[in-house]
């Protein structure tokens, strides 16, 4: 039975050493960057964040080591990139009992908020309720958790919306694994979604009309991205954005990128180790 306090996939963590430089590199990407934000003491670390229609990317920057920050701190040490996967929950209380009832452990609620530079000239607060799995429980070492939007309405702002390169929302998170069946498999009992099996891997929803996880194995991922693409991007773990865009034109016009089986792909090397992979929609 699904978890009833999991409904897709909400925002994806890209990790970086360098948070002004990595938001002026997703900006030359074509994005619409938020105002930089920085969270509760307790959590220690800034970012930006990357609006779509229902879910977002967050470039996460590192301030101050904390307790709640170590695996992140360790993650960067090895390299830049997505570290983190976070699910859309209606109520964090509710989903972290879920999980403890099922035997699958986690932790939480966590409470933190950070400023918003509102348009009207403002501030306002984003604030959330978060729940963790257990960082054990990592499928190809990408670590999940489920967050709950206290104010939406300073996350999802409109004038943020609007991206020079089209894009409108997340189609998958994809992930390349030695052993991609069980690191799928590992993904669909953490989040009770079925593996569907691909022609070249598997598909896990993660709930609802959100962005699917679709795991690769090397060979697999090698022939869906070109080398000149693959450049920068890691070995094991989350490796790809699929993002839907209005206009193949726009993604075209964006110097360096390589265009291959329908798709207008930034090589991860321009963009922290992630390729961001454009299809029109």
């Amino acid at each position: 039975m699904p978890l009833r306090h999991v409904l897709g996939l909400d925002h994806v963590v890209v990790t970086t050493r360098r948070l002004e430089s990595a938001g002026q590199a997703w900006q030359n990407l074509g994005f619409t960057l938020s105002p930089r934000g920085t969270h509760s003491p307790h959590i220690g670390s800034a970012n930006y964040t990357i609006v779509f229609e229902d879910d977002y990317i967050e470039l996460l920057g590192i301030l101050t080591e904390t307790a709640h920050n170590q695996l992140t701190v360790t993650f960067l040490k090895q390299r830049e990139g997505i570290e983190r996967a976070a699910f859309t929950t209606d109520d964090a209380v509710a989903g972290i009992a879920e999980l403890q009832a099922r035997g699958l452990g986690g932790s939480g609620p966590l409470a933190f908020a950070r400023p918003v530079d509102l348009p009207n000239g403002t501030t306002g607060e984003a604030r959330f309720n978060t729940f963790s799995w257990k960082a054990d429980d990592a499928p190809a070492g990408l670590r999940i958790f489920a967050c709950q939007h206290l104010t939406p309405d300073t996350v999802w702002i409109p004038a943020l919306q609007h991206h020079a390169n089209g894009a409108k929302r997340l189609l998958a998170l994809e992930i390349v694994s030695d052993d991609a069946r069980a690191a799928a498999l590992l993904l669909s009992r953490l989040i009770d979604q079925p593996v569907q099996t691909l022609d070249d891997g598997y598909r896990v929803a993660s709930g609802g009309t959100r962005a699917d996880f679709v795991v690769y194995d090397k060979a697999a991922f090698a022939r869906r991205y070109p080398d000149a693409v693959r450049v920068g991007a890691p070995a094991e773990g989350a490796a790809a954005l699929v993002i839907a865009t209005d206009d193949a034109a726009k993604p075209r016009s964006i110097a360096g990128t390589v265009e291959h089986d329908g798709r207008i792909s930034v090589p991860a090397a321009r963009a922290n180790g992630v390729i961001v992979s454009f299809v029109q929609q």
